[in-house]
């Protein structure tokens, strides 16, 4: 799952857009980034305080304990960009354990979120300049002349990574390389290939806190578009495809019915689901093959003792 700090502002347009056209196909489904709204980010955080949900609390465990060894190969370089940055609390403990880093990009869809979090960042640590840079870290994004002309290292954390396809999980490093420039450093977040059990429980918790995320979509869609879902008649269902190597989101139609959006309308039958994530699982070797194949050098990988989780260090190749 995305981080829910990462909200996108969307226009209602691409919203009625998107959603047609994922319900339009074989595979309905609807882009993860709707989620978000502010009731999908608020369940969202309690998500990642549920027991199942190791994702948040391990990366941070990890970040805690390897902080100054992490922080060591990033000696000499003077700013640190992170993409979907959202509350800064990762990038806070990487710049304490690297104290000559002295400015701090923050990279993030909400202009109003990211400046309350660069006016914290200035109160908690004056000696770092805060320069916000609002802009979907997916899109091209150009960084101030005063950061492309000074060596960087980067953070993409949260295991956002895992929310794209492989070959778009290439290209999104790609342009990562391209804006970072020349001998930039990258630390990614990934989560590892694990038992199925723990894989699924962690998107299908006890308390039904991730049921409720998911189902939170129809209920925005209903909202904001229009539409006549009715929650009671779908669920939340969470299962591992072992052939992708990912985790699936689906909502699940319990029968045959028809929804509507404004004069579309769309028919379901018992048992037919729209597909409303992935979250794709790598081991260390296949995570560091797809980062050669988007121009990064593999350096270290740091992991949590029971190896759920990593934190995987690049080099621009």
């Amino acid at each position: 799952m995305t981080p829910a700090s990462s909200l996108l502002r969307t226009r209602p347009s691409a919203f009625l857009d998107d959603v047609l056209t994922g319900l339009a196909r074989v595979q309905k489904s609807i882009p993860p980034k709707y989620f978000y709204d502010e009731h999908g980010s608020r369940l969202f955080e309690q998500i990642t305080q549920t027991p199942e949900y190791y994702v948040t609390r391990t990366e941070l465990d990890i970040l805690r304990g390897f902080a100054p060894e992490i922080a060591m190969l990033c000696r000499g370089r003077t700013v640190l960009v992170e993409f979907g940055s959202g509350n800064s609390a990762k990038a806070r403990i990487f710049l304490n354990a690297a104290p000559w880093i002295d400015t701090y990009a923050p990279c993030d869809i909400s202009a109003e979120f990211i400046a309350e979090e660069a006016l914290a960042l200035a109160r908690d640590l004056p000696r770092v300049v805060t320069l916000p840079v609002v802009a979907d870290f997916a899109s091209r994004i150009a960084l101030p002349e005063v950061i492309r002309s000074r060596q960087s290292a980067a953070l993409f954390l949260g295991s956002t990574i895992g929310n794209y396809r492989p070959d778009e999980a290439v290209s999104l490093l790609a342009k990562f390389a391209t804006t970072l420039g020349r001998d930039a450093l990258l630390f990614v977040g990934v989560d590892l290939l694990k038992d199925t059990a723990v894989l699924e429980r962690a998107y299908d918790d006890a308390a039904g806190v991730t049921a409720a995320f998911n189902l939170n979509l129809l209920r925005r869609i209903n909202r904001e578009l229009g539409a006549d879902f009715d929650l009671d008649q779908f669920t939340h269902r969470a299962i591992f495809n072992p052939l992708e190597s990912r985790i699936e989101m689906h909502l699940v139609s319990r029968r045959r019915q028809h929804v509507h959006i404004g004069s579309r309308r769309f028919a379901f039958s018992s048992g037919e689901t729209i597909h409303t994530e992935n979250s794709y699982k790598y081991t260390v070797s296949s995570f560091e093959e797809l980062a050669r194949d988007a121009g990064w050098r593999p350096l270290q990988a740091w992991t949590d003792a029971a190896h759920r989780f990593c934190v995987q260090g690049l080099r621009r190749a």
